[in-house]
């Protein structure tokens, strides 16, 4: 009998491009997963079924060359291969991916594949399930060998995620806590419908402006390694060294930082005002500073701060497109699924997709 492995897709509460920057974050799983169903096979190929794509793919485990085809596939071929290259005696087998987060959504279907792929190997060669080794291996994968030039936190969350909680991480030292979330609140994400083709490459320049920030910053400030090293006043002091571009960037990570310390702090004293004035400051910062919003996010988020008893918006993800992150009461829930539905249809003429959602446990077997 096969085995079965899931693995969670994400939202993130705030701390938005702050993870490549060895800073904090304040992300949940959701329940919306990918599931991976593997059986032995005696040679070494792993043969891959895709049920959303209705794709095969068949990947030999003895060729450690291969390059990426640009396709879903590449997220369980990069998987192996650092599989490999750690040392594990990865064995063939037939894998069969379901998955329900949506994809191209900002909601991490690629983490949650990687994850869940992962740990179905580890499985199948009878190891132990370590979560914390298989969130590096995967980032690793998805740096490598797919090319995306991710941080931590996706693969780390679909790890270890907790149901009822959000997940305060350190990107840098990887310490973490599950941080309660409120109870009758609702989680709902509301996918915009459009990714900008700009996004891949927009994402890789905000990477190197923070990299050109540091190599500037740390030229005055030894102590810096990365922009989690500097705080929102040093940033304004030394804006002169800065072109406006890289001053914005740097701004828009030290005053994230800052805002995830706080709203964490606001979750654990249950003060959900200054937690939705946060998520606010958070995607102004994003459109204005970090410039990866797009009109349809700021449509939704305008929309969602208009209904009554939102506590919070915020653009979730890379940018660009993908989806908005809202905290609703239960109670509140269905009207405002409405109330986004027909303003955003209204104002763009797209059909939205909205997902009420609860936050979720990490990877896992289904028994």
């Amino acid at each position: 009998m096969p085995r079965v492995f899931c693995a969670p897709g994400r939202t993130n509460l705030i701390g938005e491009h702050t993870d490549y920057n060895d800073g904090f974050v304040l992300p949940a799983a959701i329940d919306r997963s990918t599931c991976v169903a593997i059986s032995p096979r005696a040679d070494s190929t792993l043969r891959v079924h895709s049920e959303n794509y209705n794709e095969m793919a068949a990947i030999d485990l003895d060729e450690t060359s291969a390059a990426p085809q640009r396709n879903w596939s590449d997220y369980v071929h990069g998987v192996a291969l650092m599989l490999l290259r750690a040392g594990m005696p990865l064995r063939g087998a037939d894998l069969l991916i379901r998955s329900n987060v949506p994809l191209g959504a900002g909601l991490s279907s690629s983490a949650a594949i990687e994850v869940a792929v992962a740990t179905a190997l580890f499985a199948a060669c009878e190891r132990a399930f370590p979560p914390l080794e298989i969130a590096r291996l995967c980032q690793r994968s998805e740096n490598e060998f797919v090319g995306a030039r991710c941080g931590i936190m996706d693969q780390f969350v679909a790890c270890f995620g907790r149901a009822s909680h959000a997940i305060f991480l350190d990107c840098r030292s990887l310490e973490h806590a599950a941080v309660p979330l409120p109870p009758h609140i609702a989680l709902i994400l509301c996918n915009t419908m459009v990714k900008h083709e700009n996004a891949a490459g927009e994402y890789n320049a905000r990477r190197r402006e923070c990299e050109e920030a540091v190599a500037i910053l740390a030229k005055v400030i030894p102590a810096v390694r990365a922009l989690r090293d500097v705080t929102p006043d040093q940033v304004d002091a030394r804006r002169g060294l800065l072109s406006e571009t890289l001053y914005k960037r740097a701004r828009h990570v030290a005053t994230e930082n800052a805002r995830v310390l706080n709203a964490r702090a606001a979750l654990k004293c249950g003060d959900l005002a200054n937690f939705g004035r946060l998520m606010s400051e958070s995607h102004a910062s994003l459109r204005d500073h970090y410039e990866v919003s797009c009109r349809e996010l700021d449509v939704m988020v305008r929309r969602a701060t208009e209904f009554d008893g939102c506590i919070g918006a915020r653009m979730t993800g890379g940018g660009f497109g993908g989806c908005t992150v809202n905290l609703v009461p239960d109670s509140k829930a269905d009207a405002f699924v409405s109330h986004m539905r027909e303003g955003y249809m209204r104002a763009t003429g797209i059909s939205p997709e909205i997902y009420t959602c609860v936050a979720a446990d990490g990877a896992h077997e289904i028994a």
